[in-house]
């Protein structure tokens, strides 16, 4: 906006110019044109005694000097050609260093744009992304010219317990210390990469042998050896390091990843340092290893299905809105928690398409209730690899626009621990979802390691008290007074409070006193596929569905 000011501003200057050129040479010729006729008219009546056309030609005929002045007209009229040539000629140079000074302003935007999509916004290291794609690249190469590509998938050890203790900021100064020095480690064609809150990725190519890489692994663990001070205190750091390369471990990237994941995570449980990738190492969790190969395809041929679980406004016990909540039936294992496949689809990049269709058939069903006469606000998860991804942004905006649903119908959930692994990076990209008019939760609260300074600065609509304070509050006074305080602080931000967990009408009426805005849990109903819950609904004894307009949050 601002570019396209200037240069309408520029535009807009050289017009009025020219145009008060054209007047005054305009103004300068009738004047001139005027005193001809004038002058000649006096000539005459000074010769005749009389004015006439004919005495005025005669005058013009035998007077020199009105001769000279007939010339006035044609001189002014030169001028006012002259200069505004010379305005043309001025005004051309001026748009050419405005239109070379908006396209090198835009290429900066673009350039900018560009490096904040494939950046890690606290380390300025390449994110997820772009880390991908110099895989997918560096394996294309080496695949051509018969080479190796190595990768490092380093997490770093007790990295939570540095931030609970001192602090996010001073997790954050640790994560840019250490990114800058790791980066001094690799060659220039390699590639270091922040994936994840304390999750780091090496990308080596063509090493020429296996103790090359070790010998990058004992690099790395020199820098991590070296001193960072946190208020006086000297931090001592430790990773877990997973090694693989192509093309004796997998031939694409996701499946080299998946290894790197298993190799890192076994050389965390043994406590090793680092490890080398082994079909061992697979067979110590077989079912992991098959359910990550076989998640695509239940993405992809609807093997997922969305359960709903009821939220309830306490204040007038009516439904007000549902939380979307993906299940996976395995034709061996039957339902598949959550809990086990999602970190599944995080590390194997298959949290985008799997979010992609959790939001879509959500919206649909919400579409279709509306159709039914049923106005129920609809919650979807979202993940922190999701919150870091552009991509999510820009298919709600196509989801918006393709399917005509209004975005306030729809809620948002992020947990604490996911905004705050980069707070700079969730506080943008809320603030475009909150600006599409989505609502925004705060899922989980509580359980991370949140600083109110950055929970009053995010565009939230909601916070949802962690389900195990909720649960243990009927006989933990500590777990009460967290509730409790919870519910005042979220009020006190004017954000409305979702308590989940609630297992028993004890805890229902403890939250009903304590103010509480809506309640979620097994005690008012588990979730249920789509039919069972329009069954649950029109036996609920608060039959009255609320609409969205009544909740902020919903």
């Amino acid at each position: 906006m601002k570019m396209n000011s200037s240069g309408n501003d520029s535009q807009q200057n050289i017009e009025i110019l020219k145009t008060g050129v054209n007047q005054y040479s305009i103004l300068a010729l009738s004047i001139s044109l005027f005193l001809v006729v004038m002058t000649t008219v006096v000539v005459c009546y000074q010769d005749t005694g009389t004015v006439t056309l004919a005495g005025m030609a005669h005058a013009q005929s035998i007077n020199f000097a009105l001769r000279i002045l007939d010339l006035m007209p044609f001189v002014f009229a030169v001028w006012g050609q002259y200069t505004g040539f010379l305005i043309a000629r001025k005004a051309g140079a001026l748009i050419v260093r405005e239109t070379d000074k908006l396209r090198a302003e835009t290429s900066e935007w673009k350039l900018k744009s560009l490096h904040e999509s494939t950046h890690d916004a606290l380390t300025g290291l390449p994110n997820r992304e772009f880390f991908y794609k110099r895989l997918r690249d560096a394996l294309l190469v080496a695949s051509r010219n018969n080479e190796s590509v190595t990768i490092l998938l380093m997490n770093l050890d007790r990295f939570k317990e540095i931030n609970d203790v001192f602090g996010v900021k001073s997790g954050d100064y640790i994560l840019k210390q250490l990114s800058h020095n790791m980066a001094n480690v690799i060659q220039s064609q390699d590639t270091l990469a922040r994936i994840g809150g304390d999750e780091f990725a090496f990308l080596l190519n063509n090493l020429p042998a296996e103790a090359t890489a070790i010998a990058v692994v004992r690099r790395i663990q020199r820098v991590l050896q070296a001193p960072v001070f946190i208020a006086d205190e000297n931090i001592e750091l430790s990773a877990s390091i997973g090694i693989v390369s192509y093309p004796d471990h997998g031939n694409d990237a996701d499946m080299l990843m998946q290894c790197s994941s298993i190799a890192m995570y076994s050389a965390k449980k043994q406590q090793k340092g680092y490890m080398i990738f082994s079909p061992e190492l697979s067979q110590e969790n077989p079912r992991r290893v098959t359910l990550m190969g076989q998640l695509r395809s239940a993405i992809e041929e609807g093997a997922l299905e969305l359960h709903y679980q009821p939220k309830i406004d306490l204040l007038t016990d009516r439904l007000i809105g549902v939380e979307a909540l993906v299940r996976w039936k395995h034709h061996d294992h039957g339902y598949i928690s959550p809990a086990e496949f999602i970190p599944l689809a995080e590390r194997t990049r298959l949290i985008g398409p799997l979010t992609d269709w959790v939001i879509h058939t959500a919206v649909q069903q919400s579409l279709e209730w509306t159709r039914k006469g049923l106005e129920i606000g609809m919650s979807v998860n979202v993940s922190a690899k999701d919150l870091i991804d552009t991509d999510l942004q820009d298919m709600l905006e196509g989801l918006v626009s393709s399917t005509d649903i209004d975005p306030a119908r729809l809620t948002l959930e992020i947990t604490e621990s996911s905004i705050m692994a980069d707070p700079k990076r969730a506080i943008s990209v809320l603030k475009r979802l909150h600006a599409m008019q989505f609502n925004i939760s705060i899922d989980d609260f509580g359980t991370g390691y949140s600083s109110l300074s950055y929970l009053s600065r995010l565009p939230v609509n909601e916070i949802k008290i962690d389900q195990t304070f909720v649960r243990g509050m009927s006989t933990n006074s500590n777990d009460e007074s967290i509730v409790r305080a919870t519910i005042n602080l979220g009020h006190s931000l004017g954000l409305e409070v979702t308590a989940e967990g609630i297992e028993n009408e004890q805890i229902m009426e403890m939250l009903k006193r304590m103010g509480c805005d809506i309640a979620q849990g097994n005690y008012i109903s588990p979730s249920r596929p789509v039919a069972s819950l329009e069954e649950w609904i029109t036996d609920y004894s608060g039959n009255k569905i609320a609409t969205t307009s009544g909740r902020a949050g919903i």
